[in-house]
């Protein structure tokens, strides 16, 4: 009997209980999903119900008669030489099947772009499944490696790799490392790992290697194309990113933390009264009475309605910092409780992490609600809307959400959606899904400033930051990649804290210098946010506050470039507009590695220390201390004009330039004009 099946859109491979179904899951785009018996309809994933809108793939399959003539004569796959196999033909994309059941994708030239990898000539497969009982499985699946080939995606870390090859990553969301399982290739394909369970991917130089460590089946995504391409049938297959509101392109200003009602307005009216642009000011944690509450704590925050009118009034939005988790003296405590809204863990005081809440000094036991199950995230947005959205508060900052569970032992959680370490990856991106479908019922734009995210936050408006990061130049150097791949990951809103978040003191001349240089990487970054903990830090607890984080607390010169940059960001905001536009159509992102707008170029996918904000503006930050030059590559295939001077330099060249700490080599593409310099505006 033939191990092949065709069916609508696909074809399954079935020997010996396992199944393995390819199908087509729109234009050049494959889903193959794998197991044993038969596969879930129901496992939680990255993926529309329905794939998107496509042509019907061509479909063929060996004779029964073939196969067994083959095999006789010794040609299997296991012998060294090629079988019969099933083929599945879609656009640019094909898809081959051996009668052991191996694949092999092929672009529309017939070249291979991947291809499976047994463990062993003789066991285990390319794919293993170890039962764990209950019908769950230990997952693992292997892909050939190739010389040269280079990765990227693959969320947010910070090891400072924009090129991935060689490194192995923990599929597990922490405090600045943010798993989305896309990765992009230089051979062309990209590959979406969909399945939030917490596991491993190794790409190695002998084989790459997915783990899933609790699962029900393997399943994952692919499609060929250039970058650009894969990123719009990404945003095709897992949602498109909502446009962002003009609002957002400003500049945020933020530290750690605005103690008062009083305190926040006295910044937000010295911004006006300097005439600094100003679009969004953030209420840090802490303004509550105790986690759980979601509202304002009115001692200290007396007329939040007035706060936000006076605002308003002045043109700036108000975000506050929402987190996940709850105290038991919290009024929410006890209906989430007893409605079974809170995460289950096997933990016999039933709490999930220690933290010093505001009403105690010592740490106590607090938990985290469930946003997989949808009752919970009604229950979240009713309380954000009485306690936030009914005083003026204009957007959240969804913060500590990877969840920040300590110890970190996620075989002993339960959620709606299934177990800790089956499940776990998805809580951001189904937390900031609990504001989007709270926001966007009332029909209203929705930014939610995110510290972690999965495989399809986008749709929901999740923005990406950084997370708490050191405040050094070896680590604002890191923010490069960290922002471009997490770009390439199908995340489009992204920025780091300005200035490093754990430190940093503004009477420090050294420390002045990391914080200009960052400001202005933090201009031409997607979203522009000045946040950290300064010099001099309080401990942890209802006083905390950090030192002065305003653009006037670092002396006049520091106060000078500042300036520029804050009025330099309001010119370029129409153009902003326009590529956030484009991310929201296409799933481009706005900060783009080089490749991306130039694949033909192959110096352009060596570049980790500069990008381009959308099309047209190349940036190169600063990221040494002293520097006042540095080498940028402009890439093949286009002119080249500085943005400063005018000048135009030679594209497919190295360049040594000017890098005076007043300003970071920008440059135009192909005769773009763009405001930087003042006098552009005549």
């Amino acid at each position: 009997m033939s191990p092949f099946r065709e069916i609508s859109a696909g074809i399954e491979w079935r020997e010996g209980g396992q199944i393995l179904r390819v199908e087509a899951w729109g234009p050049d785009a494959v889903r193959v999903r794998a197991g044993t018996g038969a596969l879930p309809d129901d496992q939680p994933g990255a993926l529309d119900d329905t794939p998107p809108p496509g042509p019907a793939p061509e479909v063929s399959a060996p004779s029964e008669a073939l196969i067994e003539r083959t095999f006789l004569a010794g040609l299997g796959v296991n012998g060294g030489l090629r079988g019969p196999v099933a083929r599945l033909r879609h656009g640019a994309l094909t898809v081959e099947i051996t009668p052991d059941g191996v694949l092999r994708f092929l672009d529309a030239s017939g070249a291979e772009l991947l291809a499976e990898e047994p463990a062993h000539f003789w066991w285990p497969g390319p794919r293993h499944l170890t039962p764990l009982g209950d019908g769950r499985h230990r997952a693992e699946q292997h892909f050939r490696a190739y010389e040269g080939e280079r990765l990227y995606g693959l969320g947010q870390h910070q090891h400072g790799l924009l090129d991935q090859k060689g490194a192995v990553l923990d599929l597990e969301q922490r405090n600045g490392e943010v798993s989305v399982p896309l990765l992009i290739s230089s051979r062309g394909y990209g590959l979406l790992w969909n399945n939030p369970a917490l596991g491993t991917v190794e790409l190695g130089v002998t084989r790459t290697r997915w783990t899933a460590r609790r699962t029900r089946a393997i399943d994952y995504w692919f499609t060929a194309g250039t970058p650009a391409e894969i990123l719009s049938r990404y945003a095709d297959a897992t949602g498109h990113p909502p446009v962002l509101p003009d609002w957002a392109t400003g500049f945020w200003q933020s530290k750690l933390r605005y103690r008062t009602q009083d305190e926040l307005l006295d910044v937000a009216r010295e911004y006006r009264r300097r005439g600094l642009p100003l679009s969004v000011i953030v209420a840090d944690f802490y303004h509550w009475t105790s986690l759980g509450t979601w509202g304002f704590d009115p001692e200290e925050w007396p007329d939040p309605k007035a706060m936000a009118a006076e605002l308003h009034e002045a043109g700036v939005r108000l975000m506050v910092s929402v987190w996940p988790s709850v105290n038991p003296v919290s009024p929410q405590w006890a209906e989430l409780d007893r409605k079974g809204l809170l995460v289950g863990t096997d933990r016999p005081d039933g709490t999930h992490t220690r933290w010093v809440d505001k009403p105690s000094d010592e740490p106590v036991g607090v938990s985290f609600y469930d946003p997989t199950h949808p009752e919970a995230r009604a229950h979240l947005w009713r309380a954000l809307d009485e306690g936030y959205r009914a005083h003026g508060v204009d957007a959240f900052w969804l913060d500590a959400d990877e969840p920040e569970i300590a110890p970190v032992d996620h075989d002993a959680l339960r959620f709606h959606a299934g177990r800790g370490t089956e499940v776990a990856n998805l809580y951001p991106r189904e937390h900031a899904r609990a504001v989007w479908e709270g926001m966007t019922a009332r029909g209203e734009a929705c930014v939610s400033l995110s510290r972690s995210a999965w495989a399809g936050s986008q749709r929901y408006g999740a923005a990406l930051w950084s997370g708490d990061i050191g405040v050094d130049f070896p680590t604002l150097r890191r923010q490069i990649a960290a922002g471009l791949n997490a770009g390439l990951s199908g995340i489009p809103w992204w920025c780091s804290d300005i200035g490093g978040f754990h430190g940093g003191d503004p009477d420090d001349p050294a420390y002045r210098e990391v914080l200009i240089r960052w400001f202005q990487f933090g201009a031409f970054s997607p979203l522009f946010r000045l946040h950290g903990d300064r010099e001099p830090r309080t401990p942890l607890g209802r006083t905390i506050t950090g030192g002065p984080n305003e653009v006037w607390s670092y002396g006049e010169e520091a106060y000078r470039v500042l300036a520029v940059h804050l009025h330099l960001r309001e010119r370029l905001r129409p153009y902003l507009g326009a590529v956030m536009r484009e991310a929201a159509e296409q799933g481009l992102p706005p900060m783009r590695a080089l490749f991306v707008e130039f694949p033909g170029d192959p110096l352009t996918w060596t570049v980790d220390d500069a990008y381009l904000l959308g099309p047209d503006l190349l940036v190169a930050p600063v990221t040494e201390a002293g520097a006042r030059h540095r080498e940028v590559y402009l890439p093949e295939g286009a002119r080249w004009h500085d943005a400063w001077t005018g000048e135009e330099l030679t594209g497919g060249a190295l360049h040594r330039v000017a890098a005076p700490l007043e300003r970071v080599p920008l440059y135009l593409r192909d005769g773009a004009k763009l405001p930087i310099a003042p006098e552009a505006l005549g």
